[in-house]
This record gives structure tokens, C-alpha cells and sequence, in this order.
């Protein structure tokens, strides 16, 4: 089983950043010889959405509603996914989830952070 601890979530004014992290453990991911990283976002009322994802060579993927302010990046010795989030909108407004799909014991397996709020104010 794999635990995602995310972090860097808060209050910031549009226009402002934030930078979120997740770190990956468990023994489980430890054993994984591929694994995607990335976050999910959840707006207030409206349904889970995927912002982006990184794959283990590293290529990123964005939502177009993202693209050009967020830039995601990872750090394997650290087992880390970072999330660098620009150019905040109010609509960026959501609990951001981390995400990670991986490969161990001859089986794709999937976990999910526990969400970290973050809140753009106009």
C-alpha cells in the first residue's frame, strides 16, 4: 500500500502561487518499476478533474485550463511530486488531490492523497 502525504496548500489572492507537494511511501510503491504521479482538483460543487500528470520519464501533461501557469515536476530520489501552481485564478479554487498509479508485485495499482485545499480569493 502506498500513503501520499500532500502539503502546500492555502489562501492566496488571484494572481498569487502556491506550490504543493506530495511524497510518496510504502512498501509497495518502494517495489514499483513504473509509476505516474499527478493531481486531480475537485471545485467546490462540481466533480473531480484531472490539473496533471508526470510520467516516469518525466513527460508532463496539463489540463488546458491549467496549461501555461502550472508546471509539474517530480524528484525520484525523494519520491516527490511537486506541483508549482502560477498566475492563481479563483476558479483554481478546489481540494487538490495527488494521484499515483503504479507497478508492483506484476499489478497496476492506484492511490490517492488525502486532498489539500486551495482557495484563491478575488
Amino acid at each position: 500500500q502506498v500513503q501520499l502525504v500532500e502539503s502546500g496548500g492555502g489562501l492566496v489572492q488571484t494572481g498569487g502561487s502556491l506550490r504543493l507537494s506530495c511524497v510518496a511511501s510504502g512498501s509497495a510503491f518502494s517495489r514499483s518499476t513504473s509509476n505516474t504521479m499527478g493531481w486531480y482538483r475537485q471545485p467546490p460543487e462540481k466533480e473531480r478533474e484531472l490539473v496533471s500528470l508526470i510520467s516516469p520519464s518525466s513527460s508532463p501533461r496539463y489540463a488546458d485550463s491549467v496549461k501555461d501557469r502550472f508546471i509539474i515536476s517530480r524528484d525520484n530520489t525523494k519520491n516527490t511530486v511537486y506541483l508549482q501552481m502560477n498566475s492563481l485564478k479563483p476558479e483554481d479554487t478546489a481540494v487538490y488531490y495527488c494521484y499515483v498509479r503504479y507497478f508492483t508485485d506484476n499489478e497496476w495499482r492506484a492511490s490517492w492523497g488525502q486532498g489539500t485545499q486551495v482557495t484563491v480569493s478575488s
